[in-house]
């Protein structure tokens, strides 16, 4: 179950501040004179105005028992009534023909069966990119208010919500399933195989995440990412399945070890699940190999800037010799050793012509 805090389902606040009191929960007069005409005692009257101005506010119809204390006492001080006085909350038929009375003034008509189909086709149309129940829920409350209908309780809409949930999601699963072959859905299902001797299965050792930027550590870095490539192009497999579904399944697949997975009966989305966690391992093992050939890149910039600086800060005899020892390198002699005088050029083209 969702958590409510995690949603703006529309509930009275732990504190109840003055400035909302008497901004939402003051009667004008003309409610006064409409809630006085239609009850005979102060109880009832009080808790039809309670009714009227609770559903103002929450777009529902609360227990008046879940009523705060300070709403109602604000209400019966608005209203003139006696402190003693409270709000009635015995009598079944007296609070159903109230909330009738309420849907009429403010011009709602209750009907559950509409309810229910404006707030399934808004969680159905949003689920196709949306996984989170709490956003599914938000979106059905947003289109409930914005056709002004009465909104179910909480436990209802988190119901639907899990219900149409699980079922677009199966939908999501038979479609990448059935676009692997058999010896895709193999290779996959051989991910789950554990090890003896390491006792960890192929799937631990993909999920293992990247070292620090030496050599040796990209150099393996690289052949993990080969090894996810060679799995096969997940971009097919999950064609048509909205980039945050394959986040989300992916992040099921991630805190789900070899043995939880084999316990998952329905091999369709045990498939898709190891094919959205794949396609995104490819995804981030790539900005993991980037980031590290940009890091040994940097490093050894930083030395031949180090390396530069420690040759100017040389004698310009040590930077000659130097220098003198990169042209020996290179299969040239400094100049300082060439042959000088009148017939060292003679000398040299002599030399060449014998060769």
């Amino acid at each position: 179950m969702a958590s409510i805090d995690r949603t703006a389902y529309p509930r009275f606040k732990r504190v109840v501040s003055a400035r909302e009191l008497a901004e939402s929960f003051t009667p004008a007069a003309g409610e006064v004179e409409w809630a006085q005409g239609k009850t005979t005692s102060g109880e009832h009257f009080l808790a039809l105005v309670v009714r009227l101005k609770c559903y103002q506010r929450l777009g529902y119809f609360p227990k008046l028992n879940e009523v705060p204390g300070v709403v109602v006492a604000h209400v019966r001080g608005s209203l003139g009534l006696p402190e003693g006085t409270a709000a009635e909350v015995g009598a079944v038929r007296t609070a159903k023909r109230h909330r009738q009375f309420v849907r009429e003034r403010l011009g709602v008509v209750y009907e559950p069966a509409r309810v229910r189909r404006v707030a399934k086709g808004a969680v159905r149309s949003a689920a196709q990119t949306k996984d989170n129940p709490a956003d599914l829920i938000n979106v059905a409350l947003e289109e409930l208010v914005r056709q002004s209908c009465e909104l179910p309780g909480y436990t209802t809409l988190d119901a639907m919500v899990a219900t149409v949930r699980a079922e677009v999601s199966a939908g999501f699963f038979t479609a990448s399933a059935g676009r692997m072959s058999p010896a895709e859905r193999a290779r996959l299902e051989r991910m789950l195989l554990v090890d003896p001797s390491t006792r960890r299965s192929e799937l631990d050792w993909l999920k293992d995440p990247a070292k620090a930027a030496t050599l040796g550590k990209f150099k393996r870095r690289l052949e993990h990412l080969a090894d996810l490539d060679a799995i096969r192009p997940t971009e097919r497999w999950l064609e048509g399945v909205p980039p945050g579904k394959v986040g989300h399944f992916a992040g099921e697949a991630r805190v789900t070890d070899a043995a939880d997975f084999r316990k998952v009966l329905n091999t369709e989305k045990r498939l898709t699940l190891l094919a959205s966690l794949v396609h995104t391992l490819r995804v981030s093992s790539r900005d993991e190999v980037t980031t590290m050939f940009c890091k040994r890149v940097a490093v050894i910039h930083k030395k031949g800037k180090d390396r530069l600086e420690e040759l100017r800060e040389e004698p310009p005899g040590g930077v000659r010799a130097t220098a003198g020892g990169v042209r020996r390198r290179a299969g040239r002699r400094p100049r300082g050793d060439r042959p000088h005088g009148p017939g060292a050029r003679g000398a040299g083209s002599r030399g060449y012509r014998g060769r």
